[in-house]
Parts: C-alpha cells; structure tokens; sequence
C-alpha cells in the first residue's frame, strides 16, 4: 500500500515545498487538489501541467490520485438542470480527467458535497448526475483512470451517502471505469454494518479501489475520540492487509491539529506504526 498525502494539507506551501516535505516524511505520493494549482485549473497549459508532474517526481514522490475535483472552477453542479450548467459541468469532469491523466494520477475521487446536492426535482437531478458520470466514466477509462464515486455522510451531503447509493449510481451509468471508494470519516458515520464489514465486502468482490484515511471528528487517522471507536484504524487496515488492498492510503485530514504540517506528519507516523505493528504479527 502506497501511503499518499491531500495536498491541501500543507497550503500555502508551493508546491514544490509541498513534495519536498511530503517525501522528507516519508509519504509515496500526493492526491492532488485541482483547486491547489490553480483557481482555475482547467486553464493549465500542457507545459505548466509536464512541470507539475516533474515537481512531485522529482522529489520520489507520484500523484496518487486527484480529489476535490469539481471544486474549480466554480459553477461545477453534476445535479443541476439548467443547459448552460450542464454543458459547462460535463466539460469540466472530461477537462479535469485529461488533467489527471497529465499528472499521471490513476484515480479520480468525485466528492465536493456542495456541488451535488438534491434541491427540487429530485429524480431529474438524479437522472443528470447520472449521465454525468457515465461521461466522465467512458472518458476515464480510455485515460485508463478509476473514477471514484465517494460516498458522503449525510450531515454534509443529502446524495450518495453510503456505499449502496454509490453501487446504484455506477450501476445505472454503466462505465467499468466508475469504481467504489472508502473515506474513513464518512462510512464509519454511515454504514450500518461498520467500517471493517464494508472494507471486508468490497475487497472480496474486487470493488475497492481507493481508501481515504482520516477520522469521525474530521482530524486525522489516529486523532479519533469517538466512544464507539466507529473509525478506529488498526482493525481497519488489518482487514485492508488480510484482503490484499494494494492501492493508496490517502491521508485527508479535513481539520489539522495542530496545524497542516504537524497533520501530516503525524499522520504518516501513526500509520506506519500501525501497519508496522501488523507486520510484526505475520
């Protein structure tokens, strides 16, 4: 397993101080934020992207995967009816997927909660946000890219929040490239039967394709205080190990205590010690 950082983690740094403290510390790659390159990253040329790639390479490090997607450039909607929205929305998700494949990222993770919620005809938005994915599917499959529908707790978002929502959406779209992913934080909140039942599922069904580390309070792997230890990481990635998970670890802390540099790097020390601690017991 590849142990990555979310980028935005660690801003204001450049980008380039960014990979380098990132690999200082140990971590394999970064999952990129489109919105950390630029306000609008759609506007990236070529040159600027083959320059971003070298920056992360040049340190040891890889793109790992991009995430927080439709963030920028504003007006991004997947759930939205009007016809300029849609065809401003749809040709952002195939941009956003050529930029991935530029920086040599394997995966997509669609999220951003606020840019597809359910607000009036609700089997229409529905139905959109289902065509929009199928595009963005088909096109990442030619970029040989995993689209990951992400689930998100229903606090934060009132469409596709658990696992089976997301099953339905890649079920109705049709694209092979649409895969299944878990965050941490949102399917410990959500999913009845727990974290290590659904993480235990969906590897013996070869569904899973990206993980998210971090905790029900929004800090990071490790920092969690729930009571019911819903999110807790050594049972989680043990079932990640038995299940032969080899994609990445993402370490997507939403709130950085005590700020972004110590986040990640306490994150990194918490989960090689845990998976250090399962090595041992092989």
């Amino acid at each position: 397993m590849k142990l990555s950082l979310c980028n935005e983690v660690l801003q204001p740094m450049p980008l380039a101080e960014q990979c380098a403290f990132a690999s200082a510390l140990g971590y394999d790659g970064l999952e990129i934020a489109p919105m950390t390159l630029a306000a609008n990253p759609l506007t990236l040329t070529p040159n600027e992207l083959r320059e971003i790639r070298r920056t992360v390479e040049g340190e040891g490090l890889e793109v790992t995967s991009l995430h927080y997607i439709t963030l920028a450039p504003s007006g991004i909607n997947i759930t939205a009816l009007d016809q300029p929205t849609v065809a401003f929305t749809r040709d952002a998700l195939l941009r956003l997927v050529d930029l991935a494949e530029a920086l040599g990222a394997k995966v997509m993770v669609h999220g951003s909660p606020q840019q597809r919620r359910i607000d009036g005809d609700s089997a229409a938005q529905r139905a959109q946000a289902v065509q929009h994915f199928q595009a963005a599917g088909e096109h990442a499959e030619k970029a040989g890219i995993a689209y990951c529908v992400e689930a998100i707790n229903s606090r934060e978002c009132n469409f596709i929040n658990r696992i089976e929502d997301a099953q339905s959406i890649i079920d109705e779209a049709g694209s092979t490239a649409l895969k299944l992913m878990l965050d941490v934080s949102h399917a410990a909140q959500e999913e009845p039967e727990g974290l290590c039942a659904v993480a235990e599922r969906l590897l013996a069904q070869d569904k899973l394709a990206h993980v998210q580390l971090n905790a029900i309070n929004r800090q990071g792997p490790g920092q969690s205080n729930d009571p019911m230890k819903r999110d807790a990481i050594p049972p989680f990635l043990k079932v990640l190990k038995a299940g032969g998970y080899s994609g990445a670890l993402a370490m997507e802390p939403f709130e950085y205590h005590p700020d972004g540099r110590a986040s990640a790097a306490r994150s990194i020390g918490y989960v090689r010690g845990v998976l250090d601690a399962l090595a041992q017991l092989e």
